[in-house]
């Protein structure tokens, strides 16, 4: 099996513990810390990579260190993840959970350029305006391009919309060269 196969595998799983306990979010925000964790220090990296400490130490230790601060399953997850040497997934297996959450309430991310950074009207009213029209709640990514000179362009997915001033002046251009 492909990684991101294994990942989803594992993230549905959590998806399900998160779910039997009523925080998905929580849960996500869990893994993404030991995500964070395991991308920014060192040495619990190579803790974890290392096939000179059994998995079996590696479990009991992530016992003491977390077993009475998180959900009992949570922490039966990550030793799970580390019996079956799975543990260096874990920040793949986050941000598919993170995904799945997303489809699970309903809600997309989208790509938003726009000419110039938008203030917090226009953000709402970007935001109102995806949600109504593509039909489930929208989380806009904002990025600022001046080259459009105006107007926005909008990714959700394989789907680009764009309402681009540069656009409609290329089209305009074209259709005037075409028209001789």
């Amino acid at each position: 099996m492909r990684e991101p196969t294994i990942a989803r595998n594992y993230a549905e799983t959590l998806l399900t513990l998160a779910q039997k306990d009523g925080d998905l979010r929580g849960w996500g925000e869990m893994l993404q810390t030991v995500a964070d964790t395991m991308e920014t220090d060192r040495s619990l990296k190579t803790f974890l990579e290392s096939p000179r400490v059994s998995a079996q130490r590696k479990n009991e230790i992530f016992q003491k260190a977390y077993g009475d601060k998180l959900p009992r399953n949570f922490v039966r997850f990550i030793q799970a993840l580390i019996t079956h040497r799975r543990q260096m997934l874990i920040p793949v297996i986050a941000r598919t959970y993170d995904d799945l959450v997303d489809e699970v309430e309903g809600r997309i991310h989208a790509s938003v350029t726009v000419a110039r950074e938008p203030d917090d009207s226009d953000r709402a009213l970007v935001t109102s305006q995806l949600t109504r029209s593509l039909g489930k709640q929208v989380v806009p990514h904002f990025r600022v391009d001046p080259a459009l000179l105006g107007g926005v362009i909008v990714r959700v997915g394989d789907t680009v919309l764009d309402g681009s001033v540069r656009r409609r002046l290329s089209t305009l251009r074209t259709r005037m060269l075409n028209s001789r």
